[in-house]
């Protein structure tokens, strides 16, 4: 039994950057500041860390540029609802695209999009961004963008470690909850806004 849990821990260490990189096409920003706490904890080096979150966001970012590019505007609004992708915020975007889009593709990147990431990311694909332009623009705003959310993470994990016992569980219990109760609430306010 001890060989084996061994040989899961030297495949963990040697993968935990494979499994950030993945993570993070998936679900960048939460991987991004799991990843921050973990790097104050002492679990990960830097820059590997930081490298591989910035370019599994960048492929999920390029992956969706490609799918606005190449599927037909029907099959946007056929799976768009499952997104929260409408018809009108699609024209809405297309329509402030065409007159800012290089503020609008660094902006969304730093901001996850005000809660339009992902049709905005879309959008560009659909109105034929120039695939170089996008990627500088991307790239940019994305080592920004995952600066941060890894100092947010560190900061938590900074706190983290000056507690004791059960006040570290306790802890992470309440960033949890904030996080979801935070979430929710930015979420309501920018359907209220209709942004």
């Amino acid at each position: 039994m001890y060989i084996i849990l061994h040989q899961i821990g030297i495949f963990l260490s040697f993968s935990k950057y494979v499994l950030v990189f993945l993570g993070c096409i998936v679900e960048g920003p939460i991987v991004m500041m799991t990843s921050g706490f973990l790097l104050r904890t002492g679990q990960f080096n830097f820059w590997p860390l930081y490298f591989c979150l910035v370019g599994g966001d960048f492929v999920a970012d390029i992956g969706w540029y490609f799918v606005g590019r190449y599927a037909a505007r029907k099959m946007l609004f056929k799976i768009g609802g499952f997104f929260g992708i409408t018809p009108e915020i699609v024209e809405k975007i297309e329509h402030r695209f065409r007159k800012h889009q290089d503020k609008i593709l660094f902006i969304s990147k730093i901001t996850m999009g005000f809660g339009f990431a992902l049709a905005t990311l879309l959008v560009a694909g659909i109105l034929r961004v120039p695939f170089k332009r996008y990627v500088f623009l991307n790239l940019f705003g994305g080592f920004i963008w995952t600066a941060f959310l890894i100092t947010v993470g560190y900061f938590f994990g900074n706190v983290y470690t000056l507690l004791s016992g059960p006040f570290k569980i306790l802890f992470i219990a309440v960033i949890i909850c904030g996080g979801i109760l935070s979430l929710r609430a930015i979420n309501k306010y920018l359907i209220k806004k209709d942004i």
